[in-house]
């Protein structure tokens, strides 16, 4: 059975998803015990789900539509004339194809997991991370050939305010 970790569900699912965020941002995270040890059975499914689909995707062309940017990297502009007449700046466009990642419908299906169960973060410059792309990259190609342990736990000694028993909890 789960631990309750005595909060109310709504408390307890919004911390554990906060904890495992966490973890698989910076690699380690100093909490209790007890809710380490819910903290380290997500983060270990979340990680097996990124191994096992990291290469189930396929590359596509797809046509891409953008503005097109002088050598400055602002958007071109040109002239253009309305119905009624009046005449105002419209951005000059560009078609490209580009190829990118198209996943398969069990990745995607992973992915959606993975974000389920993390939240949204941002770097110390304000940048988004994108948690799943880094589970499916840096992550699940570090962990490739090992089958599960993908965490550690340290015990740190009782915590000073209430003598709770505080761990640290890291990816190996």
């Amino acid at each position: 059975m789960a631990r309750k970790l005595g909060k109310t569900t709504d408390q307890r699912m919004a911390m554990l998803k906060n904890l495992t965020t966490d973890l698989l941002v910076h690699g380690r995270i100093e909490t209790t015990e007890a809710r380490a040890k819910e903290v380290r059975s997500i983060a270990e499914n979340l990680i097996a789900l990124a191994v096992k689909e990291k290469d189930n995707f396929e590359t596509v062309e797809v046509k891409v539509v953008k503005a097109k940017l002088d050598s400055k990297g602002n958007k071109e502009l040109e002239k253009a004339t309305s119905k009624n007449g009046k005449e105002y700046l419209r951005v000059v466009k560009e078609e490209k194809m580009e190829k990118r990642q198209k996943d398969m419908p069990s990745r995607l299906n992973a992915r959606r997991k993975i974000m389920a169960k993390t939240n949204k973060v941002k770097d110390s410059e304000g940048n988004k991370i994108d948690l799943p792309a880094k589970l499916f990259g840096e992550i699940a190609e570090k962990y490739a050939n090992r089958a599960g342990g993908y965490t550690r736990i340290y015990k740190m000694g009782p915590r000073r305010g209430d003598c709770a028993e505080t761990v640290i909890i890291e990816l190996v």
